[in-house]
């Protein structure tokens, strides 16, 4: 999952950017206001973590203009207030969750794993297609039929996700880079076709139903065996 970042506090940021790349998170952190809502009306991003005290433009006038633009991503509220009326603003204005600094950082993860999953009420798709799924726990990928497993290393797991969770659809080449390895990245097209070799290796040490497609000039999909 692709989560925007917006948190002024430079060390605090590059702690939950380190946490949430070990949970196989991707992470864009921005550090002002104006950034934080520019980077958010692009889209493409799962959730978004937003701090209320922001340089240049406060976490709720970025809230509130971001549900005025329609748009509905989830987000999660950072702040050093823990007064009820902050609270209260905040989820009126359309916030997901308000967590109060300081925090735990496993009851971060755990509320962001709840705001991506309830999303707009629609019911979360399962990592699974095909035969096959995804442990979200231990990154195992699963033949459902005979039960053998591979463990997937981080960028795996996130472009393996991508595919279950849009199965049947060619992925363009360009938009996988910039899920998995960020819109910032140096990443070019060779390093994601050697991860979708590697994902093709281990489909196969499994025995997997289903194949990863390469469709010319456009991308790639998850298909099934007989597809």
């Amino acid at each position: 999952m692709r989560i925007l970042l917006v948190e002024d506090e430079k060390n605090l940021s590059a702690a939950l950017c380190r946490l949430l790349s070990q949970e196989r998170f991707v992470v864009d952190p921005v550090y002002t206001g104006p950034d934080g809502l520019d980077y958010a009306l692009s889209g493409g991003y799962d959730a978004i973590i937003l701090d209320v005290m922001l340089p240049g433009m406060d976490g709720f006038t970025i809230l509130n203009r971001l549900r005025a633009e329609q748009v509905k991503t989830p987000v999660m509220m950072l702040t050093a207030r823990g007064d009820v009326q902050d609270r209260v603003r905040g989820l009126e204005g359309g916030a997901d969750y308000y967590l109060p600094k300081p925090f735990q950082m496993q009851e971060l993860v755990a509320c962001l794993r709840a705001i991506t999953r309830r999303g707009d009420g629609a019911p979360v798709m399962a990592l699974a297609y095909g035969g096959v799924s995804l442990s979200e726990k231990d990154a195992r990928l699963q033949n459902d039929a005979t039960g053998q497993s591979v463990k997937l290393g981080a960028k795996e797991y996130q472009l393996m996700e991508l595919f279950l969770r849009n199965p049947g659809q060619i992925l363009p080449k360009e938009t996988l880079i910039e899920r998995v390895w960020g819109y910032e990245s140096d990443a070019e097209y060779n390093n994601l076709e050697v991860y979708v070799s590697f994902l093709r290796k281990k489909l196969a040490f499994i025995g997997a139903p289903v194949k990863l497609k390469a469709t010319r000039g456009m991308g790639y999909s998850i298909e099934g065996d007989g597809a």
